[in-house]
């Protein structure tokens, strides 16, 4: 898993708005298989390895529920470690009735579904960076039906624990207004080189090669507004920077193309063309 290590800039950690903390809790607890790192009864951080934070969940006041055609999280994804965890959650999904969709994108194989407000997760291996194919400086990505049968034959006779512990936060997906600005800022504010165009309503980002630590897509519509600050949904996630040199170095370029930078207790906050609160901070 070095495509989430430094010197590499990737997704840390996401934070939600959710309308009941304690149905939250359950689920990222039981269904997903985190563990709670720290709880208050209007938030919880989960973790996978108990030390962590990978997410955060907060009921915020005066709650409503998530909005449609807006712009925020299309998804964010866990990472797992081996093929072998996918083919057990699998189980445990099916075993708890879970309803949840599939796809095999030849770079890796994934499980869609969503939380109880809403938002959307995906739960994901990697194949080999070996086997991703790349033309003219673009990874091939499809969306094809997950094979079950050879999935589910490598985790046989193993049961479900959780969460591995090395699970990370393998990338986000953004519902974002439009795509140019949006390329500006994330390729030449925050350093992100676009791997992957999908016609014109998609772009995947990532740093060092991934085949994606951002999803960017329009599928809501062209000028689809920010939702509500009280709305269910993303709050802000966090990039991961390698140095403080580094951090300088992001935020002199977002200065230089007029991205909003303003500190917050003690962390640097920029947010995208359309609305999306990103933290900079450095890997400790």
């Amino acid at each position: 898993m070095n495509f989430h290590r430094e010197p590499i800039t990737f997704v840390g950690q996401v934070d939600l708005k959710v309308q009941n903390i304690e149905r939250s809790i359950a689920f990222y607890k039981e269904v997903i298989g985190f563990k709670v790192l720290e709880q208050t009864s209007k938030s919880a951080t989960f973790s996978a390895d108990g030390k962590t934070a990978l997410l955060t969940v907060e009921q915020p006041e005066n709650v409503v529920p998530k909005q449609g055609k807006t712009t925020g999280l299309y998804h964010y994804a866990l990472l797992l470690p081996k093929r072998t965890d996918l083919a057990k959650i699998v189980q445990h999904f099916v075993e708890i009735g879970l309803r949840f969709g599939s796809s095999d994108h030849l770079v890796s194989e994934a499980l869609y579904l969503n939380d109880p407000d809403g938002n959307g997760i995906e739960i994901y291996i990697d194949r080999d960076p070996s086997e991703w194919n790349w033309n003219n400086g673009e990874v091939e990505m499809t969306v094809d039906p997950l094979n079950f049968p050879d999935l589910l034959s490598v985790g046989k006779q193993q049961s479900w624990k959780g969460l591995p512990a090395n699970t990370v936060m393998g990338h986000i997906h953004l519902h974002v207004s439009e795509l140019k600005k949006t390329e500006e800022f994330y390729s030449k504010g925050l350093g992100f080189e676009v791997v992957n165009r999908f016609g014109s309503q998609a772009l995947f980002i990532s740093d060092g090669k991934y085949h994606h630590h951002i999803g960017l897509n329009t599928w809501n519509g062209v000028g689809a507004p920010a939702p509500s600050p009280n709305s269910v949904g993303l709050k802000s996630f966090t990039l991961m920077l390698s140095s403080e040199e580094k951090k300088n170095k992001v935020v002199a370029q977002l200065n230089e193309i007029g991205a909003s930078v303003t500190e917050e207790n003690g962390s640097i906050v920029t947010t995208d063309p359309s609305g999306n609160r990103i933290r900079l901070l450095v890997q400790s």
